[in-house]
């Protein structure tokens, strides 16, 4: 069974920080690529930020330059450190995993809240 868990997610001030995290357990497999998506009000799922299994990112350009993208290959974890957060970045976040041989899990997601 695969199972993600989500957190860091929260209220902010504009100009502030977060970091989001997402725990992967994935027994019997090996995760590869590992990223953040965001759906904000009314509007689709966009994505934020990827990382291969070598470290390689990939982030969208409305973040980069304030995000960054890392993870723990031994914890299977991924995490995303959040700075100068502007409103627009008010969303939900949701992590997603590829593992083994072409399956995806998608995480529960967490608010991340900006307020001007």
């Amino acid at each position: 069974q695969v199972q993600l868990v989500e957190s860091g997610g929260g209220l902010v001030q504009a100009g502030g920080s977060l970091t989001l995290s997402c725990a992967a357990s994935v027994s019997g497999f090996s995760t590869n690529a590992m990223g953040w998506y965001r759906q904000g009000p009314g509007k689709q799922r966009e994505l934020v930020a990827t990382i291969t299994r070598g470290g390689r990112t990939n982030l969208s350009d409305s973040v980069q330059g304030r995000f960054t993208i890392s993870r723990d290959n031994a914890k299977n974890t991924v995490y995303l450190q959040m700075n100068s957060l502007k409103p627009e970045d008010t969303a939900v976040y949701y992590c997603n995993v590829n593992y083994g041989f072409g399956n995806e899990v998608w995480g529960q997601g967490t608010q991340v809240t900006v307020s001007s």
